[in-house]
C-alpha cells in the first residue's frame, strides 16, 4: 500500500503529542554507541542504563582503559546488565580491541565515511548488522539515516509501509524502501522517529495484545481496520 510523506510525517506528530519529545541515547559517540548495545542483554532500558553508567565510573569508555581492566571487574559490570554476563565480557573486550587494531581506538573518522564503507567497517563490530550500524550513524549525528529496530519497524508495516518477510532483513529493507522520499532528512527529527515508534511499539503496538483503543495512530492502521491482521 502506497503511503505518502504526509502519512509519515503526520504519524511521527502524532506520536510527538501523545508521548512527548523522548530523550536519546546516553552518548553521540559511535564508540560509546555500540558499547550500549552490548552492555545489556534482555534488559529493559533502565537497567541498560545502569550497567552502562557503572561501566563508565569503574571501566570507563575508551579502549585502552578496557583492555587495561581486570577480567573480574569487566565481570561485576557486566552481571549488572542481566543474563550471560562472562559473554558480554568477551564481546566488551573484542569490541575494545577492534577498535584500538583498526581504527587506532577512535570511531569518529569511521562515522565521517561514505554511507556505504562507514557501515561495513561498524559491522565489524559484536552485534551490529545493517539495522546496529545505521543507528551508529544516525545517534551520533553522522547520517540521516531512517534507522529502524523491531519495535518501529512493526509498527510502519501495521500502518502499511512494507511487508513482512521471512527473513528480519528482508522486511527490514522492505520498510525502508517504502519510506524513501517520505520523511525529511533532519538528524533531530529522525532520531525522534526512531526514539518514538520504538516506545510506541513497547507500550500500545505490541507484539501480542497490542492495545488499540488509545493508539493515536488508528485512524490509519491497516492492521486495526483489519481487525488485527495485515
Amino acid at each position: 500500500m502506497a503511503r505518502s510523506s504526509r502519512s509519515f510525517e503526520k504519524a511521527i506528530d502524532l506520536l510527538t503529542d501523545y508521548y512527548g519529545r523522548e530523550d536519546p541515547y546516553p552518548s553521540p559517540d559511535p564508540f560509546e554507541l555500540i558499547l550500549w548495545e552490548n552492555i545489556g542483554y534482555l534488559v529493559n532500558d533502565e537497567r541498560r542504563r545502569e550497567a552502562f553508567e557503572a561501566f563508565k565510573q569503574n571501566i570507563g569508555t575508551h579502549p585502552e582503559s578496557i583492555l587495561r581492566a581486570s577480567r573480574k571487574s569487566l565481570h561485576e559490570v557486566a552481571k549488572i546488565g542481566g543474563m550471560l554476563p562472562e559473554m558480554r565480557v568477551q564481546k566488551l573486550l573484542t569490541i575494545a580491541r577492534i577498535a584500538k587494531d583498526e581504527f587506532g581506538g577512535h570511531l569518529n573518522s569511521v562515522v565521517k565515511m561514505p554511507l556505504t564503507r562507514a557501515k561495513k567497517a561498524l559491522k565489524m563490530f559484536p552485534s551490529i548488522g545493517d539495522p546496529g550500524a545505521e543507528k551508529v550513524l544516525l545517534f551520533s549525528e553522522s547520517y540521516p539515516v531512517m534507522a529502524l529496530e523491531s519495535n518501529g519497524l512493526r509498527v510502519l508495516l501495521r500502518l502499511g509501509f512494507g511487508h513482512e518477510h521471512k527473513s528480519y532483513s528482508a522486511t527490514y529493507r522492505s520498510v525502508q524502501k517504502a519510506l524513501e522520499g517520505q520523511f525529511k532528512e533532519d538528524i533531530d527529527r529522525l532520531i525522534q522517529a526512531h526514539l518514538l515508534l520504538r516506545r510506541h511499539g513497547q507500550q500500545l503496538c505490541r507484539r501480542t495484545r497490542p492495545i488499540c483503543q488509545p493508539c493515536p495512530l488508528k485512524k490509519t492502521c491497516g492492521y486495526y481496520a483489519g481487525g488485527g491482521k495485515l
